[in-house]
């Protein structure tokens, strides 16, 4: 930040080559100016321990501790002088915990002789265990050593910097090398305007070098870091201001809708009203489009379309199927090219009329009359031709060929790993030969199957929500005892007396990308069974060699084969975090939904202007195309006949167009017939010109460079505005670093019809009469009518324990000497026979048989159980109202999601939901701060923010901040929020009075050295 010749000075001369190319590779650290910035990451009074219970596993820590115990033993080895090695053992103490530290050989005779019980030092190195205890392996150690004429207080009150540092490089040598330095911080030239930092009543920046490295008090340490924060918010904002500055001179044409135009007519067709929210931000977004320079905002959590799906219906996540009404903002779903993508948005719309599509091979698939399907006709699929998104009513208005066949035909989905491959009890495929024989029925008992058996043969979870391999194992064992092949070598089917084995076996074809459908016979059932070249459907030599190879043109795409009204239902609308809005959904099924921002586009076309939509790709830009036209009706159909008074044309323009319709598309943009282009980036070609260009609208997953800015620029008259969209919250302060450079307007979304749910954080070993009430208010909740949740993060069944010893040696709560976690056959019995005695309580877990899985969630459902104490089972397929109270034992055992997910199973009747988050955690903990920050919110903007600060800086700031020498050090995004607000408040000011920064040279030096190449990249892309 200080390029002044004193401080980029090279480390190599002043501190000697050997600690500069440790400090180079190691720190990242070249300079002078480097080192001085490389500022502590804590600070311990020498009279103060440091708390030995907390320390990370397999990290390099620096701890200060006073010895309690050392002891040298000897012991027999072949490698030791005389056959005798040495072992020094040193225990030290924060007055509390205990830690061992542990030299051998020749390493002993020094700490032997300094490590006496009472000393204080400071010792580093990695965390490891041995024996079930923590254990630092021949740590370095610096002894905390007086000066003569020191007082016993001064002594104890004394701060030592702790830096980090590095296992070539003990903190207290970066410390030494640091004190060599620091005279020069005398010269560091001052970024900060004088006026703003005696206005803000901050120190200097060598005042401010001086007390971060050598602080006499605590206040020193504050004074200085809070300069340094402001050096690091003020700068990047200069740089994201001079950027909006620039944006602000460019001239853009003044787009007013006109009264009663085409957005008022569209306005008057909505089938609900505004919110206040929406208005607020359709204000500020015309408001920016009404001005005579171009618009740069950001839209947040644009709302839905309402193609919807009922809260029965399935989504496959990683671990397999989960119902839609589950979902919660921030989970995991399979998408179908078998990337894992983050759902956005979560909206609920209440009841609609559901429809159920009939596919070729038997199965089908819920959804309303708007909801989204990417579809082709067989022949299309086999030529490649683009396919199409249509909606529900679409394909059911137009669903057969002339001759009564199938016309639509849906993509399949790539299989996917489902769960993950521990814990199954049988390998997969011996489990499919005993499956598909019977002998299961007779002769093997397991934990999930047992009695179930007797009723039918299926297909446990556990095996169906594994690895492809194990899944096509699986598969293999059942096809090599019950499987036949057909003279043709091409028709493979299956017989089972079990109807639930069937359906089981075509799920299993299905997951792997194939065909399959169930055919009743008179006292069996008959899989007929299609796979992938990929995934061979027999282990058997006899009857591997009697397969062939399927023709090119035998596809495993399902066609639509009838559209059935189902009647009405709770639905649910879902937004994708991926380039392609689409998901999998029940039988493996592709589906697909949109977000669209369509009346900043149409109040453009009231001004007289056009509007452009990128999408990242064709079938995207197809569906908001399709979407777009169809919330339109008759507005869309500008000079067409039957066309509403105030339409405008809607076009589409991809690459892969024919040239007639390429030609059209291009000649109702240059002669403003069309209003609305929706587009992939052929929209930037040269051919293609505009009437009058007024907006372009963009997803925030595809920001485009400057270069494709500057060609849609010139796309228009003057620049457009620009519209960037996301579906994801961002918190405040990340919106104003990472994108730092576009005005911010946020749509909250409120879930509609749930009941406030008031949590708590309960410190169990704190004050153990808090978990006492906490049973108490459980009781309440019963005798008032309600009923309640127990959580637990384990089973505590003979499986839960781990049988290897090196697997259980590495889990943290054991490496910590810590009690494993709690379980749920423990608690329930506790509970039962203890504060709980009367109620009537039952446990749920994953590996209990699925029927009685099914009765013990219809008993708590129809309110015959009072408590239900279970694993994290219940946040997939549980929605009873009438369950009030949800206690979560060691909830610092549960990530932010998954504990917001598991709160949202209470409060979802008419009475408020209690969550009680049980912890023993210590206060200054960072699990318990976590715990009391997702107690004190229920929105998903605010629990975006507690999950960012679990992740280091750069990872939130990702492309911001770029090389070690531009990384923010003081400054968290997450938690300065006041410090970035308001140095962006005094960097407008800045740019606007010196928008080159001529009177200010300091800053321009600091300036220069953020903005490396990458960076002011970066920034033109905003």
């Amino acid at each position: 930040m200080d390029l002044v010749p004193a401080l980029e000075e090279p480390l190599k001369k002043v501190l000697g080559p050997p600690t500069a190319k440790v400090m180079a590779e190691h720190l990242g650290l070249h300079t002078v100016g480097d080192l001085l910035h490389h500022y502590p990451r804590r600070y311990e009074e020498r009279g103060q321990l440091t708390h030995l219970a907390d320390l990370p596993m397999d990290e390099h820590v620096t701890v200060v501790a006073m010895v309690a115990d050392a002891r040298l033993h000897t012991f027999a080895s072949s490698k030791a002088p005389r056959g005798k090695g040495q072992r020094l053992e040193v225990t030290i103490t924060d007055g509390n915990g205990r830690l061992q530290l542990v030299f051998f050989g020749a390493g002993v005779h020094k700490p032997h002789k300094e490590l006496l019980p009472g000393t204080r030092a400071m010792f580093a190195g990695k965390v490891s265990v041995f024996n079930r205890r923590l254990q630092l392996a021949h740590p370095a150690y610096e002894l905390l050593r007086g000066d003569a004429e020191e007082t016993v207080e001064t002594w104890a009150g004394a701060l030592i910097p702790l830096y980090p540092a590095t296992a070539k490089l003990e903190s207290w040598k970066i410390g030494k090398a640091i004190q060599t330095v620091l005279p020069s911080a005398q010269e560091a030239v001052d970024p900060l305007p004088d006026s703003l930092r005696e206005g803000r009543g901050l120190v200097s920046l060598p005042e401010a070098l001086l007390k971060i490295h050598r602080p006499h008090t605590k206040a020193d340490i504050d004074d200085a870091r809070s300069r340094l924060k402001w050096d690091e918010a003020f700068v990047l904002q200069v740089a994201l201001a001079r950027r909006r500055h620039a944006d602000a001179q460019l001239p853009a044409v003044a787009r007013r809708p006109k009264p009663n135009g085409l957005l008022t007519a569209f306005d008057d067709r909505l089938p609900f009203t505004l919110t206040e929210g929406q208005q607020k931000v359709s204000k500020e977004i015309f408001d920016d489009l009404a001005t005579e320079h171009p618009m740069h905002r950001l839209l947040q959590g644009e709302v839905g379309s309402g193609k919807a799906q009922p809260l029965d219906s399935l989504v496959l996540t990683p671990v397999g199927f989960r119902p839609m009404g589950d979902l919660r903002v921030g989970d995991e779903i399979v998408v179908p090219d078998g990337d894992i993508a983050l759902i956005d948005g979560v909206y609920p719309q209440g009841e609609r009329e559901v429809w159920r599509l009939i596919l070729s091979d038997g199965s089908s698939v819920e959804c309303d009359d708007e909801h989204l399907w990417i579809v082709g006709t067989s022949r299309g699929w086999d030529r490649g031709q683009a396919p199409k998104v249509m909606t529900t009513r679409e394909i059911r208005l137009d669903a057969f060929k002339a001759n009564g066949s199938s016309k639509w035909y849906l993509p399949t989905a790539d299989p996917v790993d489902l769960g993950d491959d521990s814990g199954l009890p049988l390998d997969p495929y011996l489990f499919g030969l005993l499956l598909g024989d019977g002998s299961v029925r007779h002769h093997l008992r397991l934990a999930t199957v047992d009695d179930e058996m007797s009723h039918g043969k299926f297909v446990p979870d556990e095996f169906k929500n594994t690895s492809i391999k194990n899944r096509l194992a699986l598969l293999q064992g059942l096809l090599d005892t019950d499987g036949t092949v057909g003279k043709d070598g091409l028709s493979i089917s299956l017989c089972s007396a079990s109807r639930r084995l069937a359906e089981d076996v075509a799920w299993l074809v299905r997951s792997l990308g194939g065909r399959a459908t169930v055919l009743p016979k008179k006292a069996a059932f008959n899989v007929s069974v299609a796979l992938p070249d990929d995934y061979a459907p027999f282990r058997l030599t006899r009857k591997a060699e009697q397969v062939r190879s399927r023709p090119r043109y035998d596809t495993f795409r399902r066609g639509i084969r009838a559209v059935e009204h189902v009647g009405r239902k709770p639905v649910q609308c879902i937004s994708v975090a991926h380039p392609s809005h689409a998901y999998v959904t029940d039988n493996f099924t592709v589906t697909h939904n949109t977000m669209v921002a369509l009346r900043a586009m149409l109040a453009t076309v009231d001004a007289g202007g056009q509007a452009a939509m990128l999408a990242p790709t064709e079938v995207l830009a197809q569906q908001h195309h399709r979407s777009i036209v169809e919330m339109m009706g008759d507005l869309a159909e500008g000079g067409m006949l039957g066309g509403s008074e105030h339409a405008t044309k809607v076009v589409l323009l991809t690459g892969s167009m024919g040239t007639a319709a390429r030609r059209q598309a291009l000649l109702d943009l240059v002669t403003a017939d069309a209003g609305i282009v929706i587009g992939t980036h052929a929209l930037i070609e040269d051919k293609v010109q505009f009437h009058d260009l007024g907006l372009v609208v963009v997803d925030e997953q595809h920001r485009f460079g400057v270069e494709q800015r500057d060609a849609l620029r010139g796309k228009g008259k003057q620049p457009p505005h620009l519209l960037v969209m996301t579906a994801t919250p961002i918190p405040r302060t990340v919106a104003m670093t990472v994108f730092g450079d576009l005005e911010t307007s946020v749509l909250d979304q409120l879930p509609a019809g749930r009941s406030p749910i008031a949590s708590h954080v309960v410190p169990a070993a704190d004050k153990p009469h808090f978990l006492a009430r906490a049973w108490e208010r459980v009781r309440e909740e019963v005798e008032n009518g309600h009923q309640a949740y127990v959580v637990c993060p384990r089973i505590g069944d003979a499986i839960d324990e781990p049988a290897d010893p090196k697997k259980a040696r590495k889990s943290a709560e054991d490496e910590a000497e810590k009690r494993p976690p709690l379980a749920v056959l423990e608690i329930a019995d506790q509970l039962t026979k203890g504060p709980l005695s009367g109620l009537r309580v039952e446990v749920l877990h994953g590996r209990m048989h699925p029927d009685d899985k099914d009765a013990v969630m219809r008993r708590f459902a129809a309110g015959e159980t009072h408590v239900l104490v279970a694993t994290t089972v219940i946040e997939v397929g549980v929605n009873v109202p009438n369950a009030t109270a949800m206690v979560i034992m060691d909830a610092d055992r549960f990530g932010v999601s998954q504990l917001h997910q598991l709160r949202g199973r209470v409060g979802r009747g008419s009475a408020a939901g209690l969550c009680l988050l049980v912890t023993e955690m210590p206060e200054a903990s960072a699990a318990r701060q976590r715990l009391n920050a997702v107690a004190s919110t229920l929105d998903g903007f605010e629990l975006s923010r507690i999950d960012l600060e679990q992740r280091r800086e750069g990872d939130v700031l990702g492309q911001a901040q770029s090389g070690a020498r531009t990384s923010l050090k003081v400054l968290a995004v997450i938690e300065d929020e006041e410090v970035i607000a308001e140095a962006r408040e005094e960097a407008v000011a800045v740019v606007e009075a010196d928008p080159e920064l001529e009177n200010l040279p300091a800053l321009r030096t600091a300036l220069d050295a953020l903005l490396d190449d990458e960076r002011e990249q970066y920034l033109e892309k905003g």
